[in-house]
């Protein structure tokens, strides 16, 4: 195994890592669309035999890494898009672009993703045959996996695919993943209940959709509880109630929307008949009528179990066993690198990067507009990814 070497190569390289990370940090890019970024990278790494691949819906890439000898391929990803929010970090290196921050750690996972290209570029004529490095846009709710995956940037299908996911209120340095689901598919949920408006002072002459929304809200929660086994987790969670104009008027209609997590393929299809029959029967109850519309998210993020164990073996080889931790639980969060898993056996993994010296349960989670990474430890990432591959090189699924 190579996994010592890698680690020492990429602390070389500690410099080109940081830099690309925070150039990219500094000028974030949304959706699907992620030109600048992807142009940093391609700058970053053209002095590397890298072969590659644009999409034609977005601006994803594959750039491959050939030995020139024959063997198996292996794919890692990285994802670069950015989220709509204000930046309040004060970093010299902060976003440029009023509404727009890297909150999410896709900068680091970018930024890694490179230098475990660079590693393994270097370390080639060691290794047989490809790696494939996915540059991805459009994780943020853009479903830029799958765009890439329809656009045919990941035929023929590798033989196996690893990603890293930082966590900046997790021990610096603590690798860690699970064998099965890992995160949950989240869909989206539209309901709106249809009555008869009219006066306040006279509701006896309306059918009110305001009391049977939220008798709905709340019918859901105990339907989840006594339909659904609790040790497979099911969250309905309605996040927003619209209804109403003034307060002396009753609507003709109140509209709930929210979010539906799962994290097995059978849930996520038994819950949406559940839901229809709740929310039709209450506003039936009600004089009122239900509409509902559901909108497929992400899948569930599934790890092949094999995947799962390399990386653990090679956490470990990276930082003894103290450097890696299973996860009791899965997450209920999601994840579009599920749609690369349900093609690729592979896994994703998370990396903490709170500073050593912190307390890591205080400090700002994912998606706070003051969320902080320890740059020290991204060598460690990359090191990681670049051994996930080498390994699958060397031993596949063993």
């Amino acid at each position: 195994m190579l996994t010592q070497n890698f680690l020492e190569a990429a602390r070389a390289i500690e410099p080109r890592i940081i830099a690309l990370r925070r150039a990219i940090h500094a000028e974030p890019e949304l959706g699907l669309d992620t030109p600048l970024t992807l142009e940093k990278v391609r700058r970053e790494l053209a002095d590397l035999p890298l072969d590659w691949r644009l999409g034609k819906t977005a601006t994803g890439a594959i750039a491959t890494l050939k030995t020139g000898k024959p063997g198996r391929s292996v794919l890692l990803r990285g994802d670069m898009d950015a989220l709509p929010m204000d930046e309040h970090t004060g970093l010299p290196f902060a976003s440029a672009i009023h509404g727009r921050m890297h909150a999410c750690g896709h900068d680091t996972h970018t930024a890694m993703l490179a230098g475990a290209a660079r590693i393994l570029a270097d370390k080639r004529e060691e290794l047989a045959g490809e790696v494939r490095f996915m540059f991805q846009p459009g994780e943020e709710g853009f479903h830029g996996a799958r765009h890439m995956i329809d656009d045919g940037l990941l035929d023929p299908l590798p033989e196996a695919a690893f990603a890293l996911h930082v966590m900046p209120n997790a021990p610096h340095g603590l690798l860690s993943g699970r064998a099965g689901a890992m995160l949950a598919a989240a869909d989206a949920l539209d309901i709106t209940v249809t009555g008869r408006g009219g006066h306040a002072s006279m509701p006896h002459d309306t059918r009110d959709p305001v009391p049977a929304a939220a008798q709905i809200v709340l019918a859901l929660q105990a339907m989840i509880t006594r339909r659904f086994n609790a040790a497979e987790a099911v969250v309905v969670t309605i996040t927003r109630m619209d209804a109403g104009s003034a307060h002396n008027i009753i609507p003709d209609s109140a509209r709930l929307r929210g979010t539906i997590r799962t994290l097995s393929p059978e849930r996520r299809g038994a819950i949406r008949p559940a839901i229809r029959e709740v929310a039709e029967s209450i506003a039936r109850a009600h004089g009122c009528e239900a509409e509902i519309a559901f909108a497929d998210g992400f899948p569930v993020t599934l790890n092949d179990a094999r995947a799962a164990a390399m990386g653990e073996d090679v956490a470990k080889a990276l930082g003894g066993e103290a450097g890696w931790q299973t996860m009791a639980h899965p997450i209920m969060g999601a994840e579009d690198f599920s749609y690369v898993l349900e093609k690729v056996p592979g896994a994703m993994f998370f990396l903490g990067v709170a500073h050593a010296d912190a307390d890591w349960r205080s400090a700002c989670s994912i998606h706070s507009s003051r969320m902080m990474v320890d740059e020290s430890v991204l060598p460690k990432g990359a090191a990681f990814l670049a051994s996930c591959a080498a390994q699958f090189l060397e031993r596949g699924w063993e």
